[in-house]
């Protein structure tokens, strides 16, 4: 596979799905005012596409190990693409729910398979570079999202968003006559654990952006079921081995809170921008822009550190920015958008230099024939920490909501500070076993 190829076409349309997540944001209301419906009901038009986009990706992953990734990249863009056609002509509520949970069924493809991709057929010396081109596709979508999202609903309506996600089914050709041709493994798929898994991650979702008791008993319920069936099943759609892996879980630990970090910020930047400052949906963007635009740019030089110096070095210098620039934030946000400005511009690099090493490290953990299922679980709980994240900070935001806003924002970001610390105290433990393991190797030999 020539992955000088694969890889930025592949990063190109990821940052097109991942982009169909923010681009929506800027144009809720207009969306809300024209179909007459609800805020609550308006803001599912988000969250279905999130949730849905988080549990394929788990799904496609753990596929990966069975199906060949040629066929389930077909599966997926064909799925997200045809939903996007038919999005064009959404004029109610109902279609355009149907429509985004579709997309999200396709979408998870792209940022499932990628890594797996990347992992199993990218040597381990280059495979920094192109899993860091990959969290620079990312980064750079989540940034300017809401640019290209208020330009298209200024001059096309809503619908238009759906024309830019139709862009995928262009690269489809190209990708599959570039990617490696795979023969299908012999092997039986858990249906009742996908069906599990999806059961456990949705109805937790929901039961936190709803605060639903109900939905929490429901998820709690079906977390005991699951455990009972990795117990007596098999051959399970969530390898119960990687449990077993205390360096693994630390790092999937790592994951949850940097992806709280990164999303918790995007939801809480453009808001704080729009109240303490007045500023409008295409200034947030612009405030946005430059720190993803700087992410994208130092990605080639990203990448090829990680792989000269390792990742431990580049996942310990990107927690430190992370933390600093929370600190910033939490004592003082609200003296100037200027803060924001600068304080986005450090942050953004650093989270994908962070999720760069993270994904790269994980890859090299894990042995070859756990890629798909690890790398999945992996990005599962990535997902459903930013899908908390925006809750819980949305949550604190009301409950301070008699307070003056600057002191509301500067507190959830020092709740954010606290996250920052813990998944440094976590690194630190990692890299002191990884270290004790390394030594107990060589003592040994």
């Amino acid at each position: 596979m020539n992955d000088k190829i694969v890889m930025p076409l592949w990063t190109m349309c990821l940052f097109i799905v991942v982009m169909n997540t923010t681009m929506f944001n800027v144009s809720l209301p207009t969306i809300i005012q024209d179909l007459q419906i609800s805020a609550d009901l308006g803001s599912w038009v988000i969250s279905s596409y999130s949730i849905g986009y988080a549990l394929s990706t788990v799904i496609y992953s753990r596929l990966s190990d069975l199906v060949p990734i040629r066929k389930l990249l077909t599966i997926g863009l064909i799925t997200l693409g045809t939903a996007s056609v038919f999005g064009w002509f959404a004029h109610d509520f109902n279609m355009l729910l149907i429509t985004r949970i579709v997309q999200s069924a396709g979408a998870g493809s792209m940022a499932g398979l990628g890594l797996v991709l990347a992992s199993r057929y990218i040597p381990i010396e280059r495979r920094g570079a192109a899993i860091a081109m990959i969290s620079a596709g990312s980064a750079m979508a989540f940034g300017l999202g809401p640019i290209v999202g208020g330009v298209i609903s200024q001059y096309f309506g809503w619908n238009g968003l759906f024309g830019i996600t139709c862009l995928v089914l262009i690269v489809l050709p190209v990708l599959l006559r570039l990617l490696p041709k795979e023969q299908p493994q012999p092997a039986s798929f858990d249906i009742l654990g996908a069906a599990l898994t999806v059961v456990n991650a949705a109805s937790l979702l929901v039961a936190v952006t709803t605060q639903s008791l109900v939905w929490l008993a429901v998820g709690a319920v079906s977390i005991i079921v699951h455990a009972l069936h990795l117990k007596k099943a098999k051959e399970t759609f969530i390898n119960p081995q990687l449990l077993t892996m205390p360096g693994y879980l630390k790092l999937v630990a790592v994951g949850f809170c940097i992806l709280v970090l990164n999303l918790g910020n995007l939801f809480l930047m453009p808001l704080a921008l729009a109240n303490l400052f007045d500023k409008s949906a295409l200034m947030i963007g612009l405030y946005i822009a430059p720190g993803a635009l700087l992410s994208a740019f130092l990605t080639r030089f990203v990448g090829r550190f990680i792989d000269r110096y390792g990742n431990i070095r580049f996942l310990l210098i990107g927690h430190c920015i992370l933390a600093a620039v929370m600190a910033v934030f939490a004592l003082n946000l609200s003296a100037s958008p200027v803060v924001l400005l600068l304080g986005y511009l450090f942050f953004s690099p650093a989270f994908s230099a962070t999720m760069s090493s993270l994904n790269n490290e994980a890859s090299i953990v894990l042995p070859r024939t756990w890629i798909g299922s690890g790398m999945g679980l992996l990005q599962l709980v990535q997902f459903f920490g930013g899908s908390v994240s925006v809750a819980v900070c949305g949550l604190l935001l009301h409950a301070q909501r008699d307070i003056s806003p600057a002191k509301a924002y500067q507190h959830v970001y020092g709740v954010l500070l606290l996250v920052s610390l813990c998944s440094l105290g976590i690194l630190l433990l990692y890299r002191r076993s990884n270290a004790k393991s390394k030594v107990g190797q060589s003592t040994h030999a």
